[in-house]
């Protein structure tokens, strides 16, 4: 397919603007839809099974750049966004916006926005597919906006810490310094959305709780959104004493790859497992990602897919 764009109505400064230096704005669009993008002036010849929607992008583009100037990770998110300027996906879920530090939040693709939707609707929800996805920012963002509406008491983030045991044990500091390396993602994360004050507030209070795994053992946890966090690192017996720490009140979202799984090879993972004995239960659903809802820079989608036909 060839496709030609034409904008000499636009002015040296707002081609810049849309082109980047040294056209590296072209090279990404170019790069995202494996097309070949050849510009002449202000003329783009495009070639590719792709050139209709990169023409389409381009044009998107310069609408922007006629104001500003296209910033290059501006345009790597707009370019793996369902919901960007560029593609505008049919029957997009239709979900209530998370409240946050940063604002109103929603997910970048309409996939996610299911994960939210199922997260809102059911008890306990599975989200499972590969980095980039949005997992556990928007299973922390769905608790946090629980917690700030007070539909739970409490938020509990755990993670299993697969190097327990002898390797911990050389690390210095007491048990909770050891394990705080593998939780980092998670305190990142309320710190995006609540700050780092008001976390740690909470975190004096006993409100938000972040622990390795091996710590909910005969727990019972009430009132609380409880996430489980890269849990295909849990063995079938760790899975079945996490979900049955739920007491009344509480909610779960248990995330994880089931492609990075660190478990000795012998050992079967609960994540793999836990959708052939829960699947048909109701109030349990299952949310799957794919690499069209990894949100990070355009070569990590192409990552997740060369690995994939690989496996």
């Amino acid at each position: 397919m060839h496709k030609i764009i034409d904008l000499r109505h636009l002015t040296n400064q707002q081609l810049a603007n849309l082109c980047g230096a040294m056209d590296e704005n072209i090279k990404q669009i170019a790069n995202h839809f494996d097309v070949t993008i050849e510009r002449h002036d202000a003329k783009f010849s495009i070639r590719g099974p792709k050139a209709e929607i990169a023409g389409q992008a381009i044009e998107q583009f310069a609408i922007i750049s006629i104001k500003k100037e296209v910033e290059l990770h501006e345009l790597q998110l707009a370019l793996v966004e369902k919901t960007s300027i560029i593609e505008e996906s049919a029957g997009e879920a239709s979900v209530r916006a998370l409240n946050s530090r940063r604002g109103e939040i929603k997910g970048r693709t309409n996939n996610q926005n299911i994960y939210i939707d199922s997260i809102q609707n059911n008890d306990i929800t599975f989200g499972i597919g590969p980095a980039g996805t949005g997992k556990t920012y928007l299973a922390v963002a769905c608790a946090v906006d629980c917690f700030e509406r007070e539909l739970v008491k409490r938020i509990i983030l755990v993670r299993p810490a697969v190097e327990a045991g002898e390797k911990l044990g050389f690390l210095p500091g007491d048990l909770t310094q050891k394990v705080d390396p593998y939780l980092r993602p998670l305190y990142d994360a309320l710190y995006d959305l609540m700050g780092f004050e008001k976390v740690s507030r909470l975190f004096e209070k006993h409100l938000i709780e972040i622990a390795p795994l091996a710590f909910m053992r005969g727990r019972t946890l009430n009132s609380s959104f409880i996430i489980l966090d890269e849990a295909q690192n849990t063995t079938p017996e760790q899975m079945k004493m996490f979900l049955t720490r739920m007491g009344f009140g509480s909610k779960a979202v248990i995330t994880g790859d089931i492609t990075q799984i660190d478990l000795d090879k012998r050992q079967k993972s609960g994540l793999v497992e836990v959708e052939h004995v829960l699947g048909n239960i109701r109030g349990i659903n299952f949310h799957k990602f794919d690499k069209k809802d990894v949100v990070r820079h355009p070569l990590v989608q192409k990552i997740v897919e060369a690995y994939e036909k690989s496996e």
